[in-house]
């Protein structure tokens, strides 16, 4: 084995074991390992970066792109609201859960499509009364094998499809992956949904006994020009509200407050609802009603005392 080959595979351990032991950022880890083959000579300098004009990096960096407008969107929040019921039993919770996460990331960073479901998954949970455990193994699964699918559903299959076009003058198509990524996926999503999740040890994992303490928060959302609750009355929104666990606390219209016989109050263009609510649930609240979240300074929390003793 020669030198630079002993240096190459030492700088390979190491970023190893900085990963395995998790004390420093990944990207930290992986931009002084190349550094330090630059260093070293293993690495040639004019060659140092390169990596970063690849077609692969600028791929996976658009499916990032994409993956952030979808949640800035609020169009999986959507999806998931409207399919999840927490009436379900486990396994269908699983199989649902599982074809939403294999979907979002066969056309999305798997890792994002994970992290937009995992908080729904949790608050379902929350309100079954179960350990979220149970579910969220079952999802980082299907996430996973959603992503075979297609080609840009995981990083690999985008470097792979780069390195067939080098070395064949063509690169696999979006699709190409689907016959068996697809059936490996199917199958896994199968055995995943009826057998996997009874073998996770049932432990107690406190994530959701800290999710209930978690202490709703004044916010103020904004009803936007062109809103469909223009010209409706606060009173239609309860159920809405109470459907995403939201408190309506009262309404802000050019810097007066509106209480006392608030919920017969016709909303317009620019009123700004006083809430109270969880991050997760406003959200929710937030994007079903089309609503903008609203800067008002300190107006609406100086309101707030004098619109819950007004009782709205």
């Amino acid at each position: 084995m020669s030198t630079d080959q002993i240096i190459l595979f030492s700088l390979f351990g190491a970023v190893f074991g900085l990963l395995l032991w998790g004390r420093f950022r990944y990207d930290l880890v992986a931009f002084s390992a190349l550094m330090m083959g630059v260093v070293l000579g293993v690495v040639p300098s004019k060659d140092a970066f390169s990596g970063f004009g690849h077609p692969a990096t600028l791929v996976v960096a658009l499916v990032l792109v994409v993956s952030a407008g979808l949640v800035r969107s609020g169009a999986v929040l959507l999806i998931t609201r409207t399919l999840v019921d927490a009436s379900r039993s486990l396994a269908a919770h699983i199989t649902l859960m599982g074809v939403i996460g294999g979907v979002l990331s066969a056309f999305m960073n798997n890792v994002a499509a994970l992290a937009l479901l995992m908080p729904v998954d949790i608050q379902t949970a929350r309100k079954a009364g179960r350990g979220p455990g149970l579910s969220l193994m079952p999802l980082s699964f299907a996430t996973i094998l959603g992503g075979m699918v297609t080609l840009i559903g995981t990083p690999p299959n985008i470097i792979i499809a780069t390195i067939r076009e080098d070395s064949l003058g063509a690169p696999f198509r979006m699709f190409d992956f689907a016959p068996v990524g697809g059936a490996v996926a199917l199958v896994g999503l199968i055995f995943v949904a009826l057998i996997g999740w009874r073998l996770i040890p049932i432990r107690d994992s406190g994530v959701g006994e800290s999710l209930s303490r978690l202490a709703p928060y004044l916010a103020e959302l904004r009803v936007p020009e062109g809103s469909k609750l223009d010209g409706s009355r606060l009173r239609e929104l309860e159920g809405s509200a109470a459907e995403a666990d939201v408190a309506l606390l009262g309404i802000l219209r050019d810097g007066k407050r509106r209480f006392g016989t608030g919920r017969n109050l016709t909303l317009r263009e620019g009123d700004v609802l006083i809430l109270e609510a969880a991050p997760d649930a406003l959200d929710e609240f937030r994007v079903g009603q089309s609503l903008e979240v609203a800067e008002t300074g300190n107006a609406a929390a100086e309101a707030v005392g004098e619109i819950g003793r007004a009782h709205v």
